[in-house]
């Protein structure tokens, strides 16, 4: 049985196949320099303890959530809010609502692009993004795994207040948890998610059909997403068979990131006189890496005398071509927004979801400098490459160092489509930051502090200074990132009130976790089989 094999595509995939280099205008300068367990039992946490009382008062939650939205949108009547800023005001009045593609590449690392320097990996798509917008040095996962850190990002919270704060793979947003696209929906943008979204298992109260978006097509459990020849996808609650997959990790006939980045380019040109938010949470690079064998960037990289594996021997180069093809299909992006002459009015953002996971005995040496990896709370854990374009509104070709993290996406997102999110949240717009001072008629704010937690490790940050528990019964390490970005030099017993207040900020942070639960457990995700 061969390790790889050709798909059957799409009309769409099949003009990718042709292996041309995508050309979406703008300059040719490139930025420069480096500046889950499979069959795991779910839900072992504490579960909501009357399940049926939960869904009797879903309905009830869902309401009280769409009128405090709709109450807080900015329209001629929100003009009024104290909360809402000049950007806000002007965008109503003014200038039409910005749509917003949000890209979230799975597990792509902060040196794992070809501007950070990275002599293996190409992503000369991102690269010219990058030149043409806003790159960030300082910008850190809301988690250092999958399911947690989109929790995070949905809602605005960070782990100490947020629903998903274990990785196990279906674990559920409540109820009356409130997302981003549930305050654009509410705000009047079309909303589309597509790929992994790994913020609750098909017939939980974390579907993302009842938390803002018109459509998802993907994958809903995060482990259901680490088989690019899946025997389903699911699109907004319903299995959408995929014939001629077994559920082999490795070979089928349909690609999952084909069918996913199809769907992505249909819901933007179907939604094109409308403001949209498009969340394309892709799964690339992330998983078993399966690979159709005619995809150009395999052709590209398979014949490389590379001697890293993971699983097989050519594990490192199938990684090397999925970067590859993502970058390809975010620059495919790139030219359908000007095609549909709506580039000027899109803000496109490309990050990873965590740190690295140092594969291949670090070959791509994904995390740099960094102490640790995906997993741990250290910055190689935590440290996401995050790049931002929005032409005319984002100066090209910045590079900074302002310090935010993914609780923020939210109320920057929220203020640019004129609209109030809710009060219950942690993170900070960062509008200032993107669109410069005088045009957001107001200063930066700065976090106090930034936390996390997961599995019994603890993290703050407070400007420079990062303390970090490692284990529950492990004492407090400190660092000045200042001085020691790759945290060897702890200085805790030096700085003994800087730590004890970086402690009292963790105290602080930490509330009880209450996971969502099940609505109809006959839909869970069963393993890589279709059912």
């Amino acid at each position: 049985m061969p390790l790889l094999t050709t798909s059957v595509r799409s009309e769409g995939a099949q003009q990718r196949a042709g292996g041309r280099e995508v050309s979406w205008g703008g300059g040719n300068t490139l930025a420069k320099g480096l500046d889950c367990v499979p069959g795991a039992r779910r839900y072992n946490e504490t579960p909501i303890k009357n399940i049926q009382e939960n869904v009797a008062i879903l309905e009830g939650d869902r309401m009280k959530r769409r009128d405090f939205l709709k109450a807080a949108s900015v329209g001629a009547a929100a003009l009024a809010v104290p909360g809402c800023s000049y950007v806000q005001r002007r965008v109503v009045k003014g200038k039409k609502k910005p749509n917003i593609v949000y890209i979230m590449l799975d597990e792509l690392a902060y040196f794992e692009l070809s501007c950070m320097g990275n002599k293996y990996l190409k992503t000369p798509n991102i690269d010219r993004m990058a030149a043409e917008g806003m790159r960030f040095t300082q910008a850190l996962a809301g988690a250092p795994v999958c399911a947690p850190t989109r929790s995070v990002l949905m809602t605005g919270q960070h782990m100490g207040h947020t629903t998903v704060r274990t990785n196990p793979g279906g674990v559920p947003l409540r109820a009356e948890d409130v997302t981003v696209a549930e305050v654009l929906k509410e705000a009047g943008y079309a909303t589309g998610g597509f790929g992994k979204w790994g913020c609750g298992d098909r017939g939980t109260t974390g579907v993302p059909e009842r938390h803002g978006f018109d459509i998802f097509f993907g994958y809903y459990h995060q482990v259901h997403a680490h088989s690019y020849f899946p025997n389903y996808l699911v699109r907004s609650g319903e299995k959408v068979p995929l014939e001629g997959n077994t559920g082999d990790f490795y070979e089928g006939k349909q690609f999952a990131q084909y069918l996913i980045f199809d769907e992505s380019i249909k819901f933007i040109r179907e939604n094109k006189d409308r403001p949209f938010f498009c969340y394309c949470a892709w799964t690339p690079p992330h998983g078993r890496w399966g690979i159709p064998e005619d995809e150009p960037a395999w052709l590209e990289f398979k014949d490389k005398p590379w001697p890293a594996g993971q699983r097989r021997p050519e594990d490192a180069k199938v990684y090397a071509a999925m970067v590859k093809m993502i970058d390809r299909q975010i620059g495919q992006i790139f030219a359908l927004l000007k095609e549909l002459e709506i580039d000027d009015n899109t803000l496109v953002f490309v990050c990873g979801d965590n740190g690295g996971a140092r594969y291949f005995d670090h070959f791509f040496d994904s995390n740099g400098h960094f102490r640790g990896r995906k997993g741990n709370l250290y910055e190689g854990g935590l440290r996401i490459p995050m790049i931002v374009r929005w032409p005319g509104r984002i100066k090209p070709g910045v590079v900074s160092d302002y310090l935010w993290y993914f609780p923020d996406v939210m109320p920057t997102l929220a203020e640019l489509a004129g609209a109030k999110p809710p009060d219950n949240i942690d993170g900070i717009s960062i509008v200032p930051t993107l669109l410069g001072e005088s045009a957001a008629g107001r200063k930066q704010k700065k976090h106090k502090f930034l936390y996390w937690e997961y599995k019994g490790q603890t993290a703050v940050r407070m400007g420079d200074w990062k303390a970090i528990q490692p284990d529950k019964n492990k004492a407090f390490e400190l660092y000045d990132l200042s001085k020691d970005i790759s945290e060897e030099n702890n200085i805790a017993t030096e700085h003994p009130e800087i730590l004890e207040k970086m402690k009292a900020y963790a105290k602080q942070a930490h509330t009880e976790n209450i996971p969502g639960g099940w609505v109809d457990e006959e839909k869970a995700f069963k393993g890589h089989e279709f059912h």
